[in-house]
């Protein structure tokens, strides 16, 4: 078996330097659908660095050269293309900077038998130049056909809705250019661009990113659950669920419950689930 649960479990990812600047944040703030109105005072605090603030979905792009460096992990090694991403979970300690310089460092935090597949997450924490934590990332890998080694079956899936009506449903249509736009943020896997790629992917067309989506739900709470304070999200997990095509409408529905905003998210044009499983925890 590839995987090695006894090996892999605990290793460490090196620690790998990343910076961003301003317009940096601001390409990433478009790439998720920012400045469709785009002299709207509000939009132009995502696009403009006159009052730029940061999303804090953004907290997954300076990660990027950390988890894919290409440092083999002991036991873990896998057919890439049996991989799916299957949750993310992002805490706040600190509120973005608009740039910075950072070093991330991760590890094998945990890993489940699913039976028929294995889950590997991989949690990466970010310090900035005083070492003070900025934000923790943990990316959660489903690896078809490596399950059945008699691990953990992990937690049970958490963050369902209550039993209402919605206290709030945005709709956030995407550009049909929209992964085009979002794979400069630094994910060039060409199943979001290349059409002969993504049909060897099961796909008739590219597909959006689900990190791309993940960041759309984000600005859909923030704008309009928490007047537009990106200081009050302390965390957000979601679990990815379906995907979403490059123009269709992302509809985010909203339950508040506690100082948790539960949410979940579907297209408009297929009703298909998108994101589920997810909430973002509100700082008091």
């Amino acid at each position: 078996m590839p995987i090695d649960p006894e090996k892999a479990l605990g290793a460490e990812l090196p620690a790998r330097p990343g910076e961003w600047d301003q317009d940096r944040v601001i390409l990433y703030h478009l790439g998720v659908g920012a400045g469709a109105r785009a002299t709207d005072p509000r939009e132009l605090e995502y696009t403009y660095e006159k009052n730029l603030k940061v999303l804090p979905s953004f907290a997954v792009i300076p990660v990027f050269g950390a988890v894919g460096g290409g440092d083999p992990i002991p036991g873990l090694e896998y057919n890439p293309a049996m991989l799916l991403h299957g949750e993310q979970d992002l805490e706040l300690h600190k509120v973005i900077p608009t740039q910075a310089k950072v070093w991330s460092s991760g590890r094998v935090a945990a890993i489940y038998d699913k039976k028929k597949a294995a889950v590997v997450v991989l949690e990466m924490v970010t310090k900035d130049d005083s070492g003070a934590t900025l934000f923790v990332n943990r990316f959660s890998m489903f690896i078809r056909g490596e399950g059945g080694f008699g691990g953990d079956p992990g937690p049970k899936a958490g963050n369902l809705p209550p039993g209402r009506d919605p206290d709030l449903v945005v709709e956030s249509p995407t550009l049909p250019q929209q992964a085009l736009l979002y794979r400069l943020c630094g994910d060039k896997n060409p199943l979001h661009a290349d059409p002969e790629f993504s049909k060897l992917g099961g796909f008739d067309v590219p597909i959006l990113h689900g990190l791309c989506s993940y960041g759309v739900v984000c600005k859909a709470v923030v704008d309009h659950a928490l007047g537009g304070d990106t200081a009050k999200v302390a965390r957000y997990q979601v679990r990815f669920a379906g995907v979403v095509y490059p123009g269709e409408t992302i509809v985010t529905s909203m339950w508040r419950e506690g100082d948790l905003i539960v949410l979940q998210a579907k297209t408009k044009e297929r009703d298909t689930a998108v994101i589920t499983n997810a909430a973002i925890t509100v700082r008091s």
